[in-house]
């Protein structure tokens, strides 16, 4: 499969590549623009009108890509659902936003019940119709052991998988970042699931192809923003990828980024209700903090990277011993 997975990243990165001048042109035309808040860094104002909905590029190379591995792969299909469903949620946000030009998009009772939703069909799916252990391996354990929630598995299942794609969604704030660390998670994920034969490394190397190809449109100055389309469908691959590579409690170390800066959030929030107005961070999530710190976009996605390369070899070192 290794060769497998080697096409899977060349025609996803292709597909990519060719959809970006097609695609990026045509929301453009659509006037498909980023509205940017004018409380934000005061930098970003310049991305005003830059097209949005970018992750459609990232999807349907990830989805072609899969199509020619679903029939040996069957494995890959709850990814794909997973990452679609989600996807499919972001667009619908995005579509509100910038088409219906209603600001804040899906409310947020709306866009939560989309989310269980979504998740539920995804555990039914992988409780009855595959053969993938609920049980979580313990990265700091060793001899191969595991943590069986009982009936609290279910429960953890929607924690990690919401939580999941909502840090990805709080991480795409930059350009080319939730793009860059991603694409590095995914290739833990390829490794993963090469070495231990979990099947869904269709899918995985897929999402390396495909965000390789999408960065060339992405990195400073973006040319087009992924949006909700693409973070929510991301987060959604990452949440599934583990959880088919019974690797949720990694989830954390590969991605800690996203952590991070889903708490910047929530401290934020507690922090300012709390003190009556005072914040800790100049503004969260924390990319943004460092923005205002004096920091240039392409420095804080580089420092991101980096730590979410360090952390992936970590967790590469954690599962071996595991």
């Amino acid at each position: 499969m290794e060769y497998g997975a080697v096409w899977a990243v060349i025609i996803s990165f292709v597909t990519s590549v060719i959809a970006g001048p097609l695609v990026i042109p045509l929301l453009r035309k659509m006037k498909v623009g980023q509205t940017v808040r004018e409380e934000g860094p005061k930098a970003h104002l310049k991305k005003n009108g830059t097209p949005t909905m970018g992750g459609v590029i990232i999807i349907s190379a990830v989805a072609l890509t899969s199509m020619f591995y679903a029939k040996d792969y069957p494995k890959i299909i709850p990814v794909l659902f997973l990452m679609l469903g989600f996807g499919l949620i972001g667009f619908l946000d995005d579509y509100i936003k910038v088409v219906l030009k209603r600001s804040m998009g899906l409310r947020p009772l709306e866009k939560f019940s989309c989310q269980v939703v979504v998740t539920t069909i995804f555990i039914y799916y992988t409780h009855h119709y595959t053969d993938i252990s609920t049980n979580m391996l313990l990265p700091f354990a060793g001899s191969e052991k595991y943590l069986d929630l009982g009936i609290f598995t279910v429960p953890m299942m929607y924690f990690v998988i919401i939580g999941t794609v909502n840090g990805v969604n709080f991480t795409d704030g930059l350009d080319g970042l939730a793009a860059s660390v991603t694409v590095l998670a995914a290739t833990f994920f390829s490794v993963i699931a090469i070495g231990t034969g979990a099947g869904i490394e269709p899918v995985t190397c897929a999402v390396v192809g495909s965000l390789l190809g999408f960065l060339l449109f992405n990195v400073h100055p973006a040319s087009v923003f992924m949006g909700d389309t693409g973070s929510l469908a991301l987060g959604g691959f990452v949440a599934a990828a583990a959880y088919m590579t019974q690797t949720q409690l990694f989830l954390p170390i590969v991605g800690c980024v996203y952590m991070i800066e889903v708490c910047s959030v929530i401290i934020q929030v507690i922090y300012f209700k709390l003190t009556g107005g005072k914040r800790i961070f100049k503004m969260a999530p924390l990319h943004h903090h460092f923005e205002l710190c004096g920091w240039s976009e392409t420095k804080i996605v580089a420092f991101f990277a980096i730590i979410t390369a360090i952390m992936s070899l970590l967790s590469l070192v954690l599962f071996q011993k595991s």
